[in-house]
C-alpha cells in the first residue's frame, strides 16, 4: 500500500474503501522459533529487531487484545533522555538517537516532534539539583541548557512567574526532547515487523506458560498451545500476571497513571513543560488539544481507569502553573497500567527458567523507551547476553542491593 495526500482525499472521498490491511492477520502456527507476549510498543519493537538485527524470522508476537491497545496508547506522548545516573543515562541516550531515525528506519510517519523539554525548577536547592542532571545528560553525549528566570519567560510567557508559593527561578531545557504519537509508533513497528515476516497475532491470551525440566517449551492460548523455545514477557502492568503461569513472583507493583487531553485549542504551547513542584506535564498535540498528566493515583490496581481526587491534583497544578487553560474543556481521560518496580528503573533480563526472558519496570519511562527496550531485549534473546547499554537492568540487582534510584526517593514501587 502506497500512502499520499492525493490518496486520502481520493479514498475520504469514495468511502475509504480502497485502503489494504498495514499487516496480515495469520493464524498461529504450532511452533516459533521465539513467542513475545505482548503486543504493545515494547513488544512489536523487540519483534522487529529480532528479524531486523537477528535475522529471527519464525516469530509470533501474541496480543490478547488488539495491537497498541495498551499503555502505547495511553500516555502521554513524551520523548526524552534526560536521566543522571549511570545506567539509566546510556540507556535512553540510545533511545532518543533510534528515535530520531525511526522514521526513515520504519518508512512511518511517527510524528516524532523535538520541540524541546523543560523542566521548571523552584527553589535553589532545585536548581542545583538539574545544574547536575544537565551536566550528566551532556557528559552522556545529550543537550541541556539552563535556563534562568528571564530564559523560560522567554520561551514560555504565558505561565504564572508571580505567584508566591512556588515562583519560578528557572528551567532546564533539553532541545532534542519532545513527543512522537503514540499510536503510530505502535503501528510504525507492527508493519515493519509484519514486512520481515513476524506473525502478529491478535484476540489471542497466553493462559499458561509450559516449563519442562528448567526450560520454556511454549505457551497456552485462548487460540491453543504453540511450542517455542524461546518465550518473552514484555506485558507491562500485567508482567506480574503473566510471570504468575510461571510460577515466578517478580519486584513490580502495577499502578494506575491518568492523563488528559483538552478540546483543540489554536497553538499556544511549543514546548513539553514539567511543573517542578506539582508532577505536572503538559504538550499540546497536532490536533490543537492540550495532552497532560500527573502523579501516579497511589494505589495498586489493574482497572485502566483513574481515581477522581488524582484528577483535581493535576488540574490544581495545572491551574497554579499556567492559569490561562482554566477554561478549557477537558475532552477525554483515560488510564494507563504501570509496571512499578521498587527503584523506578526498568528489567531487561533473563529468568531462573531456561529460554524465558522479561521486560518489564517501566514505571514513567515507557513510552520513551520502547525502540531501545525492543533493541535490547531483542539483543537478549537472540544472544543470551545483555546488550551493553541494559548490562545493569539485571532483575536480581533488588537482591543484591544495586539499585538505580534515578530519583533517590527510596525502595517504593509507589515513589517513582
Amino acid at each position: 500500500m502506497r500512502y499520499s495526500g492525493l490518496r486520502v482525499i481520493t479514498e475520504g472521498l469514495f468511502g475509504n474503501k480502497g485502503w489494504k490491511p498495514a499487516w496480515r492477520d495469520p493464524a498461529p502456527k504450532a511452533e516459533y522459533d521465539a513467542v513475545i507476549i505482548g503486543g504493545g510498543g515494547h513488544g512489536l519493537s523487540t519483534a522487529y529487531y529480532l528479524a531486523k538485527n537477528h535475522g529471527m524470522t519464525n516469530i509470533a508476537v501474541l496480543e490478547k487484545g488488539y495491537l497498541g491497545g495498551g499503555n502505547v496508547g495511553r500516555n502521554t506522548t513524551i520523548v526524552r533522555a534526560n536521566y543522571i545516573l549511570p545506567g539509566n543515562s546510556e540507556f535512553y541516550s540510545h533511545s532518543l538517537k533510534l528515535w530520531e531515525g525511526l522514521e526513515a528506519e520504519l518508512n512511518y510517519n511517527v510524528m516524532h516532534s523535538q520541540r524541546g523539554l523543560i523542566n521548571l525548577f523552584h527553589s535553589d536547592g532545585q536548581r542545583d539539583a538539574f545544574a547536575r542532571r544537565g551536566n550528566s545528560m551532556i557528559n552522556q553525549g545529550d543537550d541541556a541548557v539552563l535556563l534562568d528566570r528571564e530564559g523560560v519567560r522567554e520561551l514560555l510567557p504565558y505561565l504564572d512567574f508571580e505567584q508566591t508559593r512556588f515562583p519560578i527561578y528557572g528551567g532546564l531545557l533539553h532541545p532534542r526532547g519532545g513527543s512522537a504519537r503514540h499510536d503510530a509508533v505502535a503501528w510504525g513497528y507492527a508493519r515493519g515487523a509484519d514486512r520481515r515476516g513476524v506473525d502478529l497475532i491478535q484476540n489471542c491470551e497466553v493462559t499458561g506458560i509450559d516449563i519442562e525440566n528448567g526450560r520454556v517449551t511454549g505457551v497456552q492460548t485462548t487460540r491453543g498451545a504453540i511450542r517455542a523455545k524461546k518465550v518473552g514477557m514484555v506485558v507491562a502492568g500485567r508482567s506480574g500476571q503473566v510471570a504468575a503461569m510461571a510460577g515466578m513472583r517478580l519486584p513490580i507493583e502495577s499502578h494506575v497513571l491518568q492523563a488528559f487531553v483538552s478540546e483543540g485549542l489554536k497553538p499556544v504551547i511549543d514546548h513539553v513543560i514539567s511543573f517542578g513542584m506539582g508532577h505536572f506535564y503538559i504538550s499540546q498535540s497536532d490536533k490543537g488539544g492540550l495532552v497532560f498528566g500527573g502523579d501516579l493515583d497511589f494505589y495498586a490496581s489493574y482497572a485502566a481507569r483513574g481515581n477522581l481526587p488524582m484528577v483535581e491534583h493535576v488540574m490544581e497544578a495545572g491551574m497554579t502553573l499556567m492559569p490561562m487553560i482554566g477554561r478549557a474543556k477537558v475532552l477525554r481521560s483515560w488510564g494507563g497500567i504501570m509496571d512499578m518496580s521498587p527503584d523506578g528503573s526498568p528489567i531487561i533480563d533473563k529468568t531462573h527458567i531456561e529460554g524465558l526472558f522479561v521486560d518489564t519496570g517501566w514505571n514513567y519511562g515507557g513510552f520513551k523507551a520502547v525502540p531501545a527496550s525492543g533493541w535490547c531485549m531483542a539483543h537478549l534473546m537472540a544472544t543470551g547476553e545483555s546488550h551493553e547499554v541494559a548490562r545493569r537492568f539485571k532483575l536480581n540487582r533488588f537482591a543484591t542491593g544495586h539499585l538505580l534510584d534515578e530519583e533517590g526517593t527510596g525502595s517504593q514501587h509507589n515513589l517513582h
